[in-house]
């Protein structure tokens, strides 16, 4: 009988499909969605600040509290950074990086315990085509960041931007495609820079994506607003363009963006994101409350500029010390008491307008159905927006057309 693995993935949509890649290349064990049942537990973890290693290693102390005898190994960005201190504690058996992901059937056999950080360039090889529990498929197109913002430790844990082969993408996709998967998001840890190096485009790769029988719609995460150049703003009006981009600002202050060597402008994204809007985009973007030198009066500032904007989603949290990187050592530091106080006060200005963006879309919602819960399916619309649905039919998986539908506060509702 083959022992059963379990994978817990912390973190980001990159590590989602790092956790699918071992997964696909398993042979001889057998997957279980069920924490309980599992012999081994392979943790794909996140280490993008230090309160990301301690929901790890947390986590670890909770298997370790139940007493059983799993066995645990720990891949992920956490690997290159906290991966031989728990090695060494013996809290795992064996780390391993993530070039090394699809030899996983060969790790977990390991009788002594090792470490296999692997290497910074490695591009995945392995085609996946079927993402368990999931309605949606992460496509991960690119790895790696060339950026170097003041507060992140990606870069040195994940290497430099390097694009996926586009061959290899497609095929990918049609194979997804083929077994009923309708909705692609692309992700990467800088999903802006795929084709940099392969002398393609963003842009071109959606283009051909489009065109695999059975590719409903196309959806990216997080892009740069350097990224969004005239080739890519041609596409926008395609029909299997989701309406909706996250396009990561951290902050809307210049001196702040300065301190984190961002390289956007605020007035330009300000102008990138009226023409998004314009065409009809809700838009999400990511902001760091707290970070070291916010005084009172940048704040301020960042909030006025943020009510200029027409955000409709965001991913904010106050910032979070990451050893080893530049920001660690920057003054003046802020309270965190603060810092809380102010992500509040930006996602309560997001919400208001992510509810007047639904109030006033008189448009039919283009749903696919991905859960049931409480008596009711759950679905996401073509701007990302949930919508609750009450229905006796069996959903879950379809693609609805809904036109007729109540805006609630948190989120959209309809009866059919």
């Amino acid at each position: 009988m083959k022992q059963k693995v379990y994978f817990k993935t912390f973190g980001c949509r990159t590590n989602l499909y790092d956790s699918q890649v071992m997964m696909s290349a398993l042979r001889e064990y057998d997957i279980t969605e069920n924490e309980e049942e599992a012999d081994v537990v392979v943790i794909n973890s996140c280490t993008v600040t230090n309160g990301a290693d301690t929901h790890v290693r947390s986590y670890i102390s909770q298997l370790e509290k139940k007493g059983d005898a799993k066995k645990l190994f720990l891949t992920g960005c956490g690997a290159h950074t906290k991966g031989e201190s728990l090695l060494r504690e013996g809290r795992v058996h064996g780390v391993f990086g993530q070039s090394e992901k699809e030899k996983i059937d060969t790790l977990l056999k390991k009788e002594q315990p090792f470490y296999e950080k692997g290497d910074l360039n490695h591009i995945d090889e392995m085609v996946v085509d079927e993402f368990i529990g999931k309605s949606r498929a992460f496509i991960k197109i690119q790895e790696g960041c060339n950026f170097r913002c003041s507060y992140c430790i990606i870069p040195y844990v994940r290497g430099d931007a390097r694009s996926m082969d586009e061959i290899r993408i497609l095929e990918q996709v049609r194979r997804l495609a083929s077994n009923g998967f309708g909705e692609f998001i692309l992700t990467g840890t800088n999903v802006g820079s795929y084709g940099q190096d392969t002398k393609t485009s963003l842009a071109q790769l959606m283009k051909k994506m489009s065109m695999i029988r059975g590719v409903r719609r196309i959806r990216l995460g997080s892009v740069e607003p350097v990224q969004i150049g005239d080739e890519f703003k041609e596409i926008l009006d395609e029909p299997w363009m989701e309406k909706h981009m996250h396009i990561a600002l951290q902050h809307t202050s210049p001196k702040m963006l300065k301190l984190m060597n961002r390289r956007n402008v605020y007035r330009q994204d300000r102008e990138l994101f009226e023409f998004l809007a314009e065409k009809g985009y809700a838009i999400g973007t990511d902001f760091i409350t707290g970070f070291p030198g916010e005084s009172e009066e940048l704040w301020c500032e960042a909030m006025e500029n943020a009510k200029a904007l027409p955000l409709t989603h965001l991913h904010a949290f106050t910032y979070s010390k990451r050893d080893g990187t530049p920001a660690a050592v920057m003054k003046p530091e802020v309270n965190g008491k603060v810092a809380k106080e102010r992500l509040h006060e930006l996602e309560s200005l997001v919400a208001q307008k992510n509810y007047d963006f639904r109030k006033a879309f008189s448009g039919e919602l283009e749903v696919l159905v991905e859960s049931f819960k409480g008596g009711f399916y759950h679905g996401l619309d073509q701007h990302f927006n949930k919508i609750v649905i009450d229905s006796d039919e069996d959903l879950l998986g379809n693609w609805v057309n809904i036109d007729k539908y109540e805006v609630q506060k948190e989120h959209n509702y309809a009866k059919l």
